[in-house]
């Protein structure tokens, strides 16, 4: 399944490039769009079963002790951002893989 997923990004990719042409550039492109994904599949996993053991964690301690609920709401809160900032940092390595690839003068030259 995954060889059929790989080959066709390669051949609509490979129509593109003039005859006579390497094929690295298309590797090359095709591996940090898969890179990008998943990262950023990754990252948006992760950040939401931290979302999710936060808000748990939370609505159980509420339920036990409602009178502490400003507390308890108020730490959730930052750790539910803190979750949220490792979706954002997936997203910025995914958009440094597909538009300012570091690796690029390493494999193209």
């Amino acid at each position: 399944m995954a060889a059929l997923l790989l080959s066709s990004q390669l051949a609509y990719a490979a129509e593109a490039i003039p005859a006579g042409e390497s094929y690295t550039k298309v590797l090359f492109a095709v591996g940090a769009m898969l890179g990008a994904g998943l990262a950023m599949g990754i990252g948006a996993v992760g950040a939401g079963l931290g979302i999710g053991t936060a808000t748990n964690g939370a609505c159980q301690a509420v339920g036990r002790n409602p009178g502490v609920q400003g507390k308890i709401m108020m730490t959730m809160l930052i750790g539910m951002a803190m979750a949220e900032s490792i979706a954002i940092y997936a997203l910025v390595v995914s958009l440094v893989l597909l538009f300012a690839n570091p690796f690029m003068r390493y494999f193209l030259g």
